[in-house]
């Protein structure tokens, strides 16, 4: 039988150390100790996402994430949370399109107590008939819930606009159709053939050693799978050819007080060497109160309360976009401004005082950003899971850096002038609207 590897990701001169140690089983642990916490976060990512899913199984990797927390052969759902909140601990969970994620925050002498709860969830859900059907009823009560937050939910609607009928633009948590007509066992199916070791990764950061890490984690995966051989899932990559997207105007009746716009456009794929020059651009077009559109939507004008810009970036197809929420009847004087400062920034109007703020607001957030036990935990599990590559801060520092005005200047006009995608929410006629790109 082939033995663990490990290796050192990186070093504690580089910001670690950061190790990381590969199972025979093609499970992967990685770890990154901070001696100076009491606290350590524990997580398990299994490369399975909500665009994996046919048609047919749209929703079952969310609904496979809320059976989890039900019971396993040793533990029912009461004692899956009482376990770590009688440590003061903290555990959730959350599905994306990519990836789904397992994890708990718990003072470092509790970790043997977090790896053995959750491993056991992952390796012995029973997946009862009972608690599909409940289950089914609580995404239900989700779903719905999410459909009321009309600030979240027109993000759904944008995406199921902007990607059509691909798996990027369904919702992640299905329909209520989906989900009713999701069966027990098409979810078992789906749980059997993707958490599997190969393609799990466990991350944990805070006051650990990485050789106790490992055994604990070996322990708790072997006490119910199976030890086999296999490699580990390889990053998941595009297929060399751009998703397609969709443009036009899609307005969404809603009796509600407040009207929500979304404009956006293709973006960068995740490992585009560029997407620090995006993270710049971001703060100058509208990732701060200094931004541009906050400046002429909100200080100058006072047309929105809320403005700014975001994004996504997958494997082999990303996007940008625009968020604001207005009083209905300033909806289209806002899309007017937010299109003709987006259209100065791409015929190269962006300042040199901009791009500095720029720079340091990105600057800011990636290093507040890692200040706590859960951002290092997801940090190197992104690192192995999705990007490849783990750089230090100082890296990622010298990239920002390097950004230059004409960098901007060119990625603006690319990304701007791609074809744009308009979601409106609020008490518009859906036939006669007043809104047009």
């Amino acid at each position: 039988m082939s033995r663990a590897t490990t290796s050192t990701l990186l070093s504690p001169e580089q910001g670690g150390p950061v190790k990381r140690t590969v199972l025979p089983s093609g499970l992967r642990v990685l770890s990154q100790s901070v001696p100076g916490f009491r606290s350590v976060t524990f997580g398990v990512w299994v490369g399975v996402g909500s665009r994996d899913e046919p048609v047919q199984l749209s929703g079952a990797t969310h609904f496979l994430e809320h059976l989890l927390f039900k019971g396993t052969e040793r533990r029912d759902a009461l004692e899956i949370s009482a376990s770590l909140d009688a440590v003061g601990g903290e555990m959730n969970a959350f599905t994306g399109k990519e990836y789904t994620c397992y994890y708990a925050r718990v003072l470092d002498s509790d970790l043997p107590l977090a790896v053995d709860v959750i491993c056991d969830m992952i390796t012995s859900a029973t997946l009862t008939p009972a608690d599909v059907e409940s289950e089914r009823d609580v995404i239900d009560e989700e779903i719905a819930m999410h459909a009321d937050e009309t600030s979240d939910h027109i993000h759904d609607l944008f995406a199921e606009q902007l990607w059509g009928p691909t798996p990027l633009g369904r919702s992640i948590t299905g329909t209520p159709e989906s989900v009713a007509g999701l069966t027990r066992r098409q979810v078992i199916g789906w749980y059997r053939r993707r958490y599997r070791p190969e393609n799990i990764v466990v991350s944990v950061a805070g006051n650990v050693e990485h050789a106790d890490v490992v055994r604990l984690v070996r322990k708790a995966f072997e006490r119910h799978w199976a030890t086999g051989e296999a490699e580990p899932a390889p990053v998941r990559k595009g297929s060399g050819r751009r998703l397609p997207t969709y443009g036009g105007v899609q307005v969404h009746h809603r009796d509600v007080e407040q009207a929500h716009l979304v404009l956006g456009m293709p973006g960068l794929v995740r490992n585009d060497e560029r997407r620090y020059v995006a993270g710049v651009l971001h703060g100058i077009v509208g990732g701060g109160m200094s931004s541009r559109l906050f400046q002429e939507v909100r200080e100058k004008r006072g047309l929105a309360y809320s403005v700014f810009t975001f994004g996504s970036a997958y494997a082999d197809t990303g996007m940008v976009g625009v968020y604001a929420g207005c009083l209905p009847k300033k909806a289209p004087e806002v899309l007017e401004v937010v299109r003709s400062e987006l259209s100065t920034l791409a015929a190269g109007g962006i300042t040199p005082d901009e791009l500095l703020r720029g720079k340091g607001q990105m600057r800011g957030s990636v290093v507040m950003g890692m200040e706590d036990t859960g951002a290092k935990m997801t940090r190197i599990a992104k690192a192995e899971l999705v990007y490849g590559e783990l750089p230090t801060v100082d890296e990622i520092l010298d990239r920002i850096d390097a950004v230059t005005l004409d960098d901007v200047h060119q990625l603006a006009t690319e990304l701007y002038a791609g074809t744009p995608a308009l979601t409106v929410m609020g008490p518009f006629d859906e036939d006669t609207h007043q809104f047009d790109l």
